[in-house]
């Protein structure tokens, strides 16, 4: 555990301030849902919360079968990193912390597809370079929020319809399963 040397009260009704600097470099926004565990010790550890996360076992499943059926990489995020990757360079995004750019796209709702060229090319996570490739990002929505994305990545124009039915069936699939 890192000291951040920032000390609070817990007020009248138990409520403590989390520092606008730590939920600035945390990506904490407003109603951001967060988990409460207790450690051994007494302390009191806050981790946010991904409906995603909890459906790893299904993500991790579903990004290999799509990954096989369509030679794409395969990449299913939450809103804060990515949760599950199948496919070449799958190691290069696993566990990683999402960009701004795919945040915001994933904000809008919408499904994006790019071409693989240079001006339609984002940062798919922080660590990386701007991904030259054909890609598709479709969100996943649930109860009208935006909580994670599938992400098909492929050579330069080589996602196609088929591919983009396929990811708006995987994003569907994985929100029944966070409704049930």
């Amino acid at each position: 555990m890192k000291a951040t040397g920032i000390v609070r009260r817990v007020d009248e009704l138990g409520r403590i301030v989390v520092p606008k600097e730590i939920r600035r470099v945390l990506h904490i926004r407003e109603g951001e849902p967060m988990e409460i565990f207790t450690g051994r010790e007494g302390e009191i550890i806050l981790k946010k919360y991904s409906p995603i996360g909890d459906m790893s076992k299904y993500a991790k499943v579903l990004a290999e079968s799509m990954a096989q059926a369509t030679d794409h990489l395969v990449l299913i995020s939450d809103y804060d990193q990515i949760i599950s990757a199948s496919g070449q360079g799958q190691e290069d995004y696993l566990g990683r912390g999402i960009s701004d750019e795919l945040e915001d796209i994933i904000a809008d709702q919408e499904l994006k597809q790019m071409d693989g060229s240079k001006k339609s090319a984002i940062k798919v996570v922080e660590s990386r370079q701007p991904a030259e490739a054909s890609m598709i990002i479709q969100p996943i929505n649930s109860d009208g929020d935006a909580i994670g994305a599938v992400i098909l990545i492929g050579s330069e124009n080589s996602v196609n319809d088929a591919d983009v039915k396929l990811a708006q069936v995987a994003a569907e699939f994985l929100r029944k399963q966070m409704e049930d």
